[in-house]
C-alpha cells in the first residue's frame, strides 16, 4: 500500500514511514522519526526527531509529538492534544539533556485538547477523557478525566465503560464488555483482559 504525503507536508530526508501511512496537509515530519505502517498524521501535525510511533496509530489535527515520546500500535492522539518532554521549561535555561520519556501503550486513546506532562506511561487501551491533564502514570485499561486526572472508572478495548469498581476494592471482579462480551478480571488494582469473545 502506497505511503500518501499532501503537497503541502514536509517529511525530511531520513524520516522512515511504513506502507499505507497518510500524512495530511501542512505537516512535519523530521529526519529521525520512525513511523509504522497503517498511521494517519492529520493537518498541522509536527513529529521530533526521537519519536517512535508504531502501526495504526491515528493522530488528529494540531498535535505535536516531541522527542522522547513513544506511542505503540494503534494509539490515537484526538485534535490539539499536547505532549510535552520538560518537566520545568524555562526560555533562558537550555534543558534538552534533561528530556523525560513519555510511552503511550498499545490501543491507548487520549481525548481532544488533553495535555501528557512528560515522564509518565499510558497503559494499554487506557482513555484518557478529552481536557485532562495526565501527570502520573495511567493504568491499562483505566479511564482517567480531569485535572490534574483522576481514574473515574475502567473501559474495553473497544472503548465500552465496564462494570467494575475503582481501584481500592481488594476484592476479584470480573466484567464483560457490552459490545464484544471480552471478559476483563480486576485483581488487586489491575485489569486484564482475561478472556476475548472477538480479536482485536
Amino acid at each position: 500500500m502506497a505511503i500518501v504525503i499532501h503537497s503541502s507536508a514536509i517529511v525530511d530526508h531520513g524520516a522512515e514511514l511504513g506502507d499505507g501511512t497518510r500524512v495530511w496537509h501542512f505537516a512535519h515530519v523530521c529526519a529521525g522519526a520512525r513511523i509504522g505502517s497503517d498511521c494517519s498524521l492529520g493537518q498541522n501535525v509536527f513529529v521530533g526527531n526521537d519519536v517512535v510511533l508504531g502501526n495504526g496509530v491515528k493522530v488528529q489535527n494540531n498535535v505535536s509529538i516531541y522527542d522522547a515520546v513513544n506511542l505503540e500500535d494503534d494509539v490515537f492522539c484526538g485534535p490539539s492534544m499536547v505532549f510535552t518532554n520538560v518537566y520545568n521549561p524555562r526560555a533562558a535555561v537550555t534543558r534538552k539533556h534533561e528530556y523525560r520519556r513519555t510511552l503511550v501503550r498499545r490501543g491507548a486513546t487520549i481525548g481532544a485538547n488533553a495535555t501528557i506532562v512528560c515522564g509518565v506511561t499510558v497503559g494499554e487501551y487506557a482513555f484518557v477523557a478529552a481536557g485532562a491533564v495526565v501527570n502520573r502514570d495511567v493504568p491499562a485499561f483505566a479511564l482517567v478525566a480531569g485535572v490534574p486526572a483522576r481514574q473515574i472508572g475502567w473501559i474495553s478495548r473497544f472503548g465500552e465503560r465496564l462494570d467494575l469498581p475503582l481501584p481500592g476494592s481488594t476484592h476479584t471482579s470480573e466484567a464483560r464488555c457490552p459490545h464484544t462480551g471480552d471478559l476483563y478480571v480486576l485483581h488487586e488494582g489491575v485489569c486484564r483482559l482475561e478472556r476475548a469473545a472477538v480479536q482485536p
